[in-house]
């Protein structure tokens, strides 16, 4: 088991040597797309289903069923329906990122009360208004933790994605430095996949807070 110093010394010779910092930028594309176009979707599906119970009723035993599926194990189908080429990679992290975040996103949206709805109509608020004025803000906490979950779970389906005849980024790291037995490799490359998805989530922290700073003067109030 390589020592703390010995793994920040190969960190330091991978970073030098141009390969580290291209396997992350790779690594971070791919995570990226594949949140964005999840939660993208995840959004409105996760809408419907938490705003109509009669959606929900039929959607809702779909979602849980391919929720539980590891995307792991659909990587064989991918292959054969979109071959080997970057978009398979991004379309498994998509799976992984729709369905975590389609869960929040609608299980948020169903605590929404219906008294600001009500409240909203007393004042002849059309449905347009209610639906950006009301609806949109309420939701947008929701929005972005799904976004936060989406993301974690990604970066934790990286190396299974990168499976599918990757030649770089962080998980093809890992799984070339495990057939040589370069342990400090695949140490380097746990370590920049945690620090890496630990800033990203700090970062949406962040957004978080300045997108969502009218709730805490709601509740000061």
């Amino acid at each position: 088991m390589p020592t703390p110093a010995q793994v920040g010394s190969k960190l330091t010779s991978l970073l030098f040597e141009d390969r580290l910092a291209t396997d992350i930028l790779r690594s971070t594309q791919r995570v990226t797309l594949g949140v964005l176009l999840g939660i993208l979707l995840a959004v409105p599906v996760g809408f419907l289903i938490g705003w109509y119970r009669s959606v929900r009723t039929f959607l809702d035993p779909l979602i849980n069923f391919f929720r539980a599926l590891p995307p792991i194990a659909l990587i064989p189908l991918v292959v054969v329906y979109f071959g080997i080429d970057e978009p398979a990679k991004v379309i498994i992290l998509f799976y992984a990122s729709f369905f975590a975040g389609v869960i929040v996103m609608y299980e948020g949206v169903a605590q929404i009360s219906p008294i600001f709805i009500k409240v909203a109509r007393t004042l002849g608020a059309s449905d347009h208004e209610i639906f950006f004025k009301v609806i949109v803000p309420l939701s947008m906490p929701h929005i972005l933790t799904a976004l936060r979950v989406a993301l974690g779970v990604a970066w934790a389906t990286l190396v299974a994605s990168e499976l599918v005849a990757a030649q770089q980024g962080l998980g093809a790291l890992i799984q070339s430095a495990g057939a040589f037995f370069q342990i400090d490799v695949i140490y380097v490359g746990i370590v920049c996949i945690g620090t890496v998805a630990l800033s990203m989530d700090l970062a949406l922290r962040v957004l978080t807070r300045r997108l969502i700073r009218w709730q805490d003067r709601v509740e000061a109030q």
